[in-house]
């Protein structure tokens, strides 16, 4: 089978997805399939376009925008291409914050509580809803972003400012959302629509004081330790969880949900990444491997899993 896979990209992503691109190809040659790489770039669709002719499937490695935000999906699906991950809407959904929070909710499930912003609004009127209505420390971060890029931890009434033209500087809208003290974990979803199940928990601790973008992605920057040391009824709960958000957002194949475990051991809802990282520190793969799966296999079970639903 001959398997494309799209990585690189042109968001402020791009070391990742290049990493991540670099990891799966590697284990597609090994599993014996014929590999086309192509570092995607939105100018350049025509030339795709033909490096895409007589491909079978293709699996996405990018991250962040023009990746994960359903754009790309939406152009293998006008080529007729099956790929592995989540559709046009899910992927849109899963990438703007604000809306996904609001799915959530809707469906009842643990949030933090935020607020909106957008751009077109007064930056000193945002600054005065922000301190009217939160209270430090809380988190000021781009709506539509990855990787914590563009977020503040906000300490001090003084920090607002400039965290909100940070924010902007990556995305039109802003979400300021309650710091929430506690452990962080992960879950990987894994499994076709309806059937799906929850990986092993896995928590992360920092080397930093958060789980930054160098905790994530510097060798040594965090430990995962894959089980949590968590109680089983509160581990079925948080996988639980995990699932439900997963299908609110009409996921498909696989996913990886992020939580964080407050001081009264009560599991509040991150977010959804419909194209988890598959770098050689990344979490699903930590999770793949506690369930006896390898890289190399857990990217062929994947394969096979989408393959079915085309």
């Amino acid at each position: 089978m001959k398997i494309a896979v799209l990585y690189g990209g042109t968001s402020k992503e791009r070391e990742v997805s290049l990493s991540t691109g670099e990891g799966m190809i590697n284990a597609l040659r090994q599993l014996g399939y014929d590999v086309v790489a192509i570092d995607f770039d939105p100018a350049k669709l025509t030339q795709h376009i033909s490096e895409l002719e007589n491909v079978d499937f293709v699996l996405i490695g990018l991250h962040g925008k023009q990746g994960e935000d359903g754009r790309v999906q939406g152009f293998l699906e006008l080529l007729g291409l099956p790929y592995l991950g989540s559709g046009v809407l899910a992927s849109s959904l899963a990438m703007d914050k604000s809306r996904s929070k609001q799915i959530f909710a809707n469906e009842g499930l643990p949030i933090a509580r935020s607020q909106t912003f957008n751009k077109k609004m007064d930056v000193k009127e945002i600054y005065q809803q922000i301190i009217n209505t939160f209270d430090c420390p809380f988190v000021i971060k781009p709506n539509q972003e990855g990787s914590t890029l563009g977020l503040t931890f906000v300490h001090h009434q003084e920090e607002i400012e400039k965290a909100i033209q940070l924010a902007f500087s990556h995305d039109d809208q802003l979400l300021v959302e309650d710091f929430v003290e506690g452990r962080e974990l992960t879950v990987s979803v894994f499994g076709n629509q309806g059937e799906e199940e929850a990986l092993p928990i896995i928590e992360i601790i920092p080397k930093n004081k958060y789980y930054d973008y160098e905790a994530k992605y510097s060798v040594g920057g965090s430990e995962h330790i894959v089980p949590a040391k968590i109680a089983e009824p509160l581990t079925d709960k948080i996988q639980s969880l995990a699932v439900k958000a997963h299908q609110a957002l009409g996921c498909e194949s696989y996913s990886r949900v992020d939580f964080i475990l407050n001081e009264q051991d009560e599991p509040i809802i991150l977010e959804v990444n419909t194209l988890p990282g598959m770098t050689p520190t990344s979490l699903y793969p930590d999770a793949a491997a506690a369930v006896g799966l390898n890289y190399e296999q857990m990217l062929d079970k994947l394969i096979g899993l989408a393959m079915k639903n085309y």
